[in-house]
């Protein structure tokens, strides 16, 4: 609801009153916390509010927003993750996904993609795939700053009322048995896909014997051994 607010006209004796408009809300994932967009946002004037999404990284009038930096973009690209992400998103009518810091570091180089060991080409490709394919549009931002700036604009459009039906997308057991695997660093989802392939259960690949690992997927074997090491805490 409007609250009014009181305002004095040249007179004591003469009250007038002019509309307070309320502020526009975003609602924050609760791992975002540690992001520096909320405090941007909240510096803008909007309200915030963190809790746990179940889509999305923000979500505001009736828009679902998957925030990634550049780094964690490139990551995501490699485990897959994103198209998890994505496929969620679609739950949504209004999606988007906002790729931050390309201020700060390149997206891609043609002269220099040893850091994030990823064909140029492969990038653009998987862009347009986002865009084509997965019907989410894309926006570069500079720093955490101009992502909150994008936000608000969103925000001050005509409010829609939103909507905070919907799930996480359930995985099968072969996919979760893969998801497993790819939590091991340097197993893809090729690699995953082919000891499950050959081994067919988690408890085969993980009693296997290294030779019998190495057969399959070669030195990528040895991170295996995590699985019998004892954990030290620091």
């Amino acid at each position: 609801m409007e609250q009014l607010k009181p305002l004095d006209i040249f007179s004591k004796k003469r009250v007038s009153y002019i509309k307070e408009k309320p502020k526009a809300k975003v609602l924050i994932d609760y791992r975002e916390k540690n992001s520096l967009v909320p405090s941007e946002l909240i510096h803008l004037g909007l309200e915030v509010e963190l809790q746990e999404l179940k889509v999305g990284d923000y979500l505001v009038n009736n828009v679902a927003i998957e925030r990634k930096t550049v780094s964690d973009f490139l990551s995501s690209m490699l485990n897959k993750r994103i198209l998890r992400q994505l496929e969620e998103l679609q739950q949504y009518e209004q999606r988007l996904l906002i790729i931050e810091g390309i201020e700060e570091k390149e997206l891609y180089s043609e002269k220099n993609n040893e850091s994030s060991g990823i064909n140029p080409n492969s990038i653009r490709g998987f862009l347009l795939s986002i865009s084509l394919k997965h019907k989410v549009p894309i926006i570069f931002s500079k720093n955490a700053e101009d992502t909150a700036k994008f936000i608000k604009l969103i925000a001050e459009k005509k409010e829609i009322e939103s909507s905070l039906n919907v799930t996480k997308k359930s995985l099968n057991s072969s996919e979760q048995m893969q998801f497993i695997l790819e939590g091991f660093p340097g197993i893809g989802p090729k690699t995953a896909k082919k000891l499950l392939g050959e081994f067919k259960t988690l408890s085969s690949i993980f009693n296997s014997s290294v030779e019998e690992q190495q057969k399959s997927i070669g030195k990528k074997a040895v991170v295996f051994r995590l699985i019998s090491q004892e954990y030290k805490e620091k």
